[in-house]
């Protein structure tokens, strides 16, 4: 009998610490995510099944073109998925379908070039405005559908959840994100 409850406390101690393991690596390092929606077509698909970076933010602040997952602005319980494109600080213009960003390396405007949208992909609308120090800009990759900044304004800092880092489902379309790296593209002043 004492084997036996020395074999069934090692079995408990092992699922504790199991359990305990994927707890600190869910809550501190990475967490699922399922996409609903097409706003980032055709980077993201619906049903498309990543998983977030959870720590990379407390070590660095996030970069322009990056992939995010975060709390609704409007409303907490609900999360979305956008690519940054105005950091702190950062002036952000859509103007004529296109966007540019005036920032301390480019005081006459850097206008993004986006090979991640589908050609022939627009972004609507006029808007001229300053990000607040704390704050993001956020587009949808399917600019005529998606639900952003250019409805809801700035997305606090305090709202990220995280960075996408890999796609995992379907297994077809396997991938791991970074950031693009925006060829500089005078835009000619603003």
């Amino acid at each position: 009998m004492r084997k036996f409850l020395a074999s069934l406390l090692e079995v408990v101690e092992i699922a504790v610490i199991a359990v305990a393991a994927v707890f600190i690596i869910r809550a501190f390092l990475v967490q699922p995510f399922l996409v609903s929606g097409t706003s980032m077509y055709p980077t993201l698909s619906d049903g498309n099944y990543l998983l977030i970076d959870e720590l990379t933010y407390r070590i660095r602040p996030p970069e322009r073109g990056e992939i995010i997952v975060f709390h609704d602005p409007q409303d907490y319980s609900t999360y979305f998925v956008k690519r940054i494109i105005g950091l702190p600080g950062d002036r952000v213009i859509i103007n004529n379908g296109s966007v540019t960003i005036d920032d301390a390396q480019h005081p006459n405007g850097l206008l993004l070039k986006e090979p991640y949208l589908s050609a022939g992909t627009v972004t609507s609308g006029h808007y001229d405005v300053m990000v607040p120090q704390g704050e993001y800009y956020v587009l949808g990759d399917n600019r005529p559908l998606s639900y952003d900044s250019r409805s809801w304004g700035f997305m606090p800092a305090s709202d990220i959840v995280g960075l996408v880092r890999f796609r995992l489902w379907p297994l077809n379309q396997l991938s791991v994100f970074s950031a693009p790296a925006y060829p500089a593209s005078a835009a000619g002043g603003s």
